[in-house]
């Protein structure tokens, strides 16, 4: 025989064995195009950018959304040889908007003042701050850390 606990926010249900034997009636529903967006991953099978997708953390609605969305979609949209060789203004501007909000976007070096590690004084890889965003010493983009 079934048994509801209902105390709390919870509900629990107790089940007899024999109630667990019995066969599921539960029909799977086909996908509907008004779903939640969220569970799709970041690119929809239209091609088309998951703005909603939990990978992106947040950072499509944050402060620097916009700056972003247009460095993204630049990036994604990219037909350059070197994929996103032709967004490096796109991503000035996010890099710019990061650097007016340090209270949301620490530098790397915020970070490791902040948090010494035991290999704090090793470099793996270059980040985009490393790169000057002066017009005069633009990197070349077969120096820019960018992967396909």
């Amino acid at each position: 025989m079934t048994a509801i606990n209902g105390e709390g926010k919870d509900q629990v249900i107790f089940v007899t064995k024999e109630e667990h034997e019995i066969p599921s009636t539960v029909k799977l529903v086909d996908e509907d195009a008004d779903e939640d967006h969220a569970e799709k991953g970041l690119i929809l099978p239209s091609g088309e950018i998951n703005w909603d997708c939990p990978c992106l953390g947040g950072m499509a609605s944050g402060v620097c959304g916009e700056q972003f969305k247009s460095a993204f979609t630049c990036f994604h949209l990219s037909q350059e040889e070197l994929k996103g060789s032709d967004c490096l203004e796109e991503f000035r501007s996010m890099q710019e908007c990061f650097r007016q909000h340090p209270e949301l976007f620490p530098q790397e070096d915020d970070l490791q003042t902040a948090n010494p590690g035991p290999d704090s004084e090793q470099k793996d890889s270059p980040s985009i701050s490393d790169f000057s965003t002066s017009e005069e010493s633009d990197p070349l983009p077969s120096q820019l850390p960018i992967t396909t």
